[in-house]
Order: structure tokens, then sequence, then C-alpha cells
């Protein structure tokens, strides 16, 4: 049986908040801009953009159970007298006043994650922790722009304990408006690096516009922040100008207020040694990668500063599992034994590819039997005027991982492959779907694959073929021995 939610937004306070007009009594249990995902008994918000106009789907949105409809005008096929329509001058800068004034009523204390580099993990990390010790809402997926934000903080209940929003940009200016929307208490910026490079001047600019997230603060509050990276005191700086109460560092350095001490595997989990804010602490985390033991640090940082059960949200980290196509890793049976799978088709930048390589190394080294390592690498998107320069250079970070085969689609992919030892090189395509028969091809039992770009490269058409046709690869048959 199914649990039944409980009234997010009254019709009288939807009204109130947008300034809207108001045809009818009704209850929204969940707010949503598409139809096709929207839950019965949503507020529908028909949002206009360059493409596409909501309005065209608002019939079929109260035709499957919306108990509202936010409008601008009444749609095609729509009576104007329906009771549950809303009417507002602006549907956009409607969800946006929802969103400020679900932030307004709640007393929830508030997360803003952000960075460059792992936001949306350390927002599933944070989501563990503190689910161990209260009761949490977190950014679903990664709705974490100008859209994005204000629907998740539409759909926060009321009664929670934890907050915690993903936030994203690729401009100068709109970290600012999405702070002062989440107004965070807590502001976790994971790492500053080479990402989203397309409209920035260099790496700076990138961090004076995460920085952006500590002015809707208020002037208070804590900034968790990554003593690792180069950024550091820039943000520290930008920290201090904003008046919040403390800066929380974290890293593997002597001097980190949160401190990875030593990180190790052991089987499919990592085990780390940390030190935070002055406790000694051992745990496991259910997922592979050095980045995940520097991430958890801070995302215990941030428990910490909540004066929140510490103990209780580390022994949570043990059954914390990678998100779906960032890094996830599933054994699939094969012909002969089984393949270890690594998805982290969802997004690339030049730090988030080197710290894949280096698990990649690390799963072969841990391996009790010979394996072989095989990289399926696409296009990272979005990286200015240096995209070329930046591919070319991950090829140092593959032979010194010791990276036994590469397999690379896309345009900008190809400067990096032409670059390889040629006993590297498995195969080189135009896109995702063009690579993928020659890639079924060459895997074989024990191989432990990395499949890893940008979103727009479409690699998670690589990953959906290995799993669905893993149980027909055949290595012999492959060699004519059948």
């Amino acid at each position: 049986m199914s649990e039944v939610r409980e009234i997010l937004w009254g019709a009288g306070e939807v009204a109130d908040v947008t300034k809207g007009t108001l045809q009818g009594d009704w209850g929204a249990r969940s707010v949503s801009i598409d139809s096709r995902t929207m839950q019965q008994d949503a507020l529908f918000i028909a949002l206009k953009g360059d493409r596409f106009d909501g309005h065209d789907y608002v019939a079929q949105a109260l035709e499957n159970g919306a108990a509202a409809a936010m409008v601008s005008d009444v749609p095609e096929g729509v009576d104007a007298n329906d009771s549950r329509l809303l009417r507002v001058d602006d549907t956009e800068l409607g969800l946006q006043a929802l969103g400020r004034a679900a932030r307004a009523r709640s007393a929830a204390k508030i997360v803003g994650v952000t960075g460059s580099v792992g936001k949306t993990g350390a927002k599933e990390m944070l989501r563990s922790c503190l689910s161990a010790v209260g009761r949490v809402y977190a950014t679903q997926g990664n709705l974490n722009n100008h859209l994005g934000v204000p629907l998740s903080l539409a759909n926060m209940p009321r009664n929670i304990d934890y907050g915690v929003f993903e936030m994203g940009m690729n401009h100068a200016g709109e970290m600012r408006q999405l702070s002062h929307w989440v107004r965070p208490h807590i502001s976790l910026i994971t790492t500053i690096e080479e990402a989203h490079m397309e409209f920035f001047n260099g790496i700076e600019e990138v961090a004076d516009a995460k920085a952006e997230i500590f002015e809707g603060m208020g002037g208070e509050g804590v900034a968790v922040l990554n003593m690792d990276n180069g950024q550091y005191e820039r943000l520290y700086g930008s920290a201090t100008r904003q008046g919040l109460d403390r800066v929380l560092s974290f890293g593997t350095q002597e001097g980190s207020v949160c401190r990875m001490v030593q990180y190790g595997m052991e089987g499919l989990q990592s085990v780390v040694d940390a030190e935070i804010a002055g406790t000694p602490m051992a745990y496991r985390i259910g997922a592979l990668g050095k980045h995940w033991g520097l991430i958890s640090v801070a995302v215990l940082g941030v428990v910490d500063a909540l004066q929140a059960d510490l103990p209780r949200a580390a022994a949570a980290l043990e059954h914390f599992v990678e998100p779906k196509g960032r890094g996830r890793i599933s054994q699939l049976p094969v012909k002969g034994g089984y393949l270890r799978l690594i998805d982290d088709s969802y997004n690339a930048s030049p730090a988030s590819m080197r710290s894949a390589f280096e698990k990649l190394h690390m799963l072969q080294a841990s391996s009790p039997e010979p394996t072989r390592t095989v990289a399926v690498l696409g296009d990272m998107l979005e990286m200015g005027e240096g995209a070329r320069d930046l591919h070319v250079g991950l090829v140092p970070s593959l032979v010194n991982n010791h990276i036994d085969l590469v397999f690379a689609a896309g345009d900008l992919m190809r400067n990096m492959y032409d670059a390889l030892p040629e006993d590297m090189r498995g195969a080189y395509d135009v896109s995702a779907s063009q690579l993928t028969p020659k890639l079924l091809i060459e895997l074989k039992n024990q191989d432990i694959v990395l499949v890893k770009g940008s979103h727009g490269s479409r690699m998670h058409e690589v990953v959906d073929a290995i799993e669905q046709n893993a149980h027909d690869l055949d290595n012999d048959k492959r060699k004519g021995n059948s």
C-alpha cells in the first residue's frame, strides 16, 4: 500500500504567494514542471521555454490526476472556468515565489552544495549521513539550476530537520541568485577544477562564481572548503569578506580541520581513517575511490557543524553507494566468469577523469586474479578554448595508471586517442553508438571496464549495451575457436 503524502500546498497559500487568481479550492502534495513524471495530486506549473511550452501539456496533466495547474494563459482544450486553474502573470516567477516561500516557512537547517566536481555525490552522501540522525530532504537527481533549485525548494516538506540542496552554474551571477533562494546555513564547495570553462577566462573566475554561494547566507554560517585545492585561499577570502562565522577546511593536508589521514580498500569498500574537527574516526564507505574518502571528511565536517550525531552519521557511510552514472560498480556475468563495469557516464572533467583512472588502477591492483583495465571515454564538453589540450592532457594519467586498453568516441577525444601509445589503442569512432560494436567485440572475462564522458557525449548508451550484452560475450568465439 503506497504512503499517503501530506498536503504540501493549499490553494489559498499558493495564490497568496504567487499573487495569482484562484478559481477553486484544492490541495497539492507535490510540485511538478514535467507532465511525464508528475505524481498524483501535484501542482503542475506550465513553464514556457525557447523550445517548449508547458501550457501544451496542461490538459494532459489535469487528466492524469494533477491537483491543479499554474498557468499564465488558458491552454487550448482546457475550460477557462476549471476550478483547478491558477492564473499568474509569469509561471517561472510563480515557481520562484513558491520556492522562496517554502524556504521561508521551513525551520530546517539548510546545506548548500556546489563545486566543479563531486557536488551530486556529496549531496547524496549528505543525504545518507543525515538520514541516520534526522528527517532529511535533498535535491532529487541534479535539479541544480535556475529551474531545478526553486522546484526543489517548492517540494521541501514542512516538517524536516535538514535540507540539502545542490547548486550548479555555468555563468557568473547564476550562483548568487540560487544562493539567495536557498539561503544556506552551511555551504560546501567540493573543489574548483577546469570544468564548464566555456564562459570563464581562467579558473580564478570559476572560483569567484562558485563563491557567490556565500552571498545568500546573510553574513553568518559555515563555509566548508577543500584545503587541497589550489583555489582554497581565494575561496577563504570570499567567505571571510561575507562575514561568515567559520571556515571549516577539509583535505589530506596537516592543518585541515577535517582530514583524511589514511585511505585503503577492502573488497568493494573504502576504509578511511580520519580526524573530524579534533575527533579521530575510522569508518567504511560502500563506494570505491580516494575521492569518496575526501568527500566523506567534508560531509562529516558538515554533520559536525550541524551538531548532529557524528558517530552515527559515519556508520551510515558503509551503506552509501555511488549514484547511477557517477562511478557505480557492477559485476556482470560473462561466459567463463564476470567483468566489472564502472558506470561514470554522467559527467566528466579533467580532474574527475584522472580520479577515475586511479580508481581503475586500484581495482586492478587489488584483484586476486589477473585482470585487464579498459577505459571507454567520451568527450568532455564545455571546456572552452583549451578543450583540445585538456583532452590530450589525459594521456599521462592513463599511462601512469597502467590502463591496458583505451576506446574513445567524439571529435575531442580523437586528439587524446591519437596521442596514446599504440599498444594502448583499442578503437576510436565519432560517436558512442558507433564505437559500441567495436568495444563489445573486444571485451572478455575478468576485464574491469570504465565508461566515462560528459552527459552530452551519450556514453550511457555504451553502459546500456554492455549491461544488455554481457552474457553473450565470448572471447573464444571472437578468436574463431568455436
